[in-house]
């Protein structure tokens, strides 16, 4: 038993106390200061000291142990705004959505939140499985420009299961909706009129439409040129009558140097719901958003005989898979498809 006791003893940075006690402290160094710390078992202050050591050697930041170099969320999410504002046209949605986290997780350190306190925070916060992804991907994002800056050493939002969305059932207006919705525009907010009108017509995304100057903007050659999108690939929008009869009309209003903004944001936020979603109560017209207007444009393409190919293709899908939800919406295509089987006897 004594000489178990004498092996204990003679393990460097291990110590009992108070001496005979069986409580087991350890004694290290981490950014030049010395640090002490209850461990209990014998086994279990080993255990800690080769842990503590292992990450002096690693030159972690230890929060807890060096409070000037304290990395927390905030510092985080900050790096995946300024990320955003320097290569995406989305970069209102990314401070947007450092805003809402910082109340949450600002001032945590960013190595104490775990993966089981982001989940529930989504669950508890967002109302769609779509809505909980993107704060997901936000998040995993600032954690991931923080390991490339040495700034922590794991990503707890890729432990993050991600929700299953549901794009069953697309959202889009009937005619007889767009144009009782229009009217409503028109007499509340017809400065809005025009925005409303390219939306439908052109199938552009909220990002790449309230992010246009008017240097994309080819009236002669009836074109927007979209430099950045969502999924990374620059595109040409083509402007039917509809949409160049709206861009004409509201350009008389607005300023038009290249460098201007198309569709300006006075109002006291950066989206449209401000103005839309009383104009949408207004008309009686119930679960559609401002997005639902791309579907509006893509099922009424699908309905017009447009291909899923051509649909693809003027939405800016990445993959056909994404058009090929509209399919149903052209039942005489797939009667025609159909009806080939009897003429191939």
């Amino acid at each position: 038993m004594a000489k178990a006791k004498r092996e204990e003893e003679k393990v460097k940075g291990v110590y009992e106390h108070p001496a005979g006690s069986g409580v087991w402290w350890i004694n290290y160094y981490a950014q030049g200061q010395r640090h002490r710390e209850k461990a209990g078992r014998h086994s279990d202050a080993v255990a800690l000291y080769q842990k503590r050591k292992a990450d002096s050697r690693r030159k972690l930041k230890l929060p807890e142990l060096v409070p000037g170099n304290v990395v927390t969320f905030g510092h985080l999410s900050a790096m995946a705004v300024e990320h955003a504002k320097m290569h995406l046209r989305t970069s209102r949605d990314y401070v947007t959505r450092d805003e809402i986290l910082r109340e949450e997780f600002g001032s945590r350190h960013a190595d104490s939140i775990t993966p089981q306190e982001i989940d529930q925070y989504l669950s508890k916060r967002c109302k769609t499985n779509a809505t909980a992804n993107r704060y997901r991907s936000y998040i995993s994002l600032a954690y991931r420009l923080g390991m490339e800056n040495d700034k922590v050493q794991s990503n707890p939002a890729r432990l993050v299961r991600m929700r299953r969305e549901h794009n069953a059932r697309i959202r889009f207006l009937t005619r007889e909706e767009h144009d009782r919705l229009l009217k409503v525009i028109k007499k509340k907010h017809p400065e809005q009129a025009a925005a409303f009108a390219v939306s439908i017509y052109t199938g552009m995304r909220w990002g790449e439409q309230f992010s246009l100057t008017w240097g994309q903007v080819d009236l002669t050659r009836k074109v927007v040129r979209l430099t950045k999108t969502k999924n990374g690939s620059a595109r040409n929008v083509p402007l039917n009558s509809v949409a160049l009869d709206a861009l004409k009309a509201h350009q008389q209003r607005v300023p038009h140097k290249p460098d201007d903004m198309v569709f300006p944001r006075p109002g006291p936020s950066s989206d449209t719901r401000w103005w839309f979603q009383p104009a949408l109560a207004e008309a009686k017209i119930t679960g559609y958003v401002w997005h639902c207007n791309r579907h509006t444009f893509c099922s009424w393409l699908a309905m017009a005989g447009v291909s899923i190919k051509e649909i693809q293709v003027l939405a800016g899908h990445k993959t056909i898979t994404m058009a090929a939800r509209y399919a149903h919406l052209s039942p005489e295509s797939s009667v025609s498809a159909s009806e080939r089987l009897v003429s191939a006897k």
